[in-house]
């Protein structure tokens, strides 16, 4: 019974983020405006466990976006680390695999929600597999923010590293 209970809560645990869908119309907005698209559907990205990245790239993650039958981006749903608690956020790339929008969907904390200010994220819109981002070079600081805004930065950058793995073992 113990070992049942354990196995349970493990693969709760394990289970327990992904892409949650009472985002659902935030997401799909997010997506249409950005893309300039009306409809779409979104694939699931399947990656393995042989594939280390240096982003965990979880259940329900990482999408294609298709309309009318085409690829016409990516998506991105994850988490970073504020002071205390973690943020939601979604990257979307057009399909060059560009960064097109990047989008704070849940922060937690009473501090540093000045990373989901469109002004700042907007630095991010351009950046490709190729390009990094800096905190205080080529990504503005936040005062207030520090923690919440390098950590997002961090974030995007593992992203665009995966980005890579994943186009060279034909994921992507």
């Amino acid at each position: 019974m113990k070992y049942s209970s354990f196995l349970l809560l493990l693969v709760f645990g394990l289970l327990s983020f992904n892409y949650p869908k009472k985002m659902d119309k935030k997401i799909s907005k997010e997506i249409k405006s950005s893309l300039g698209i009306k409809l779409f559907t979104l694939k699931q990205i399947a990656v393995g466990p042989d594939i280390k990245l240096p982003l965990k790239i979880v259940s329900e993650s990482l999408f294609e976006i298709e309309s009318s039958a085409k690829l016409v981006g990516y998506l991105y749903y994850g988490q970073g680390k504020g002071k205390a608690a973690k943020f939601d956020y979604i990257v979307i790339f057009d399909k060059d695999l560009i960064i097109a929008k990047i989008k704070l969907m849940v922060y937690r904390e009473s501090y540093g929600g000045e990373i989901g200010s469109v002004r700042w994220l907007k630095q991010f819109v351009g950046l490709t597999s190729q390009s990094t981002a800096v905190y205080k070079k080529n990504i503005a600081a936040i005062s207030g923010a520090t923690i919440s805004a390098s950590s997002l930065t961090r974030e995007v950058n593992k992203l665009l590293q995966s980005i890579v793995i994943l186009e060279k073992t034909n994921k992507l």
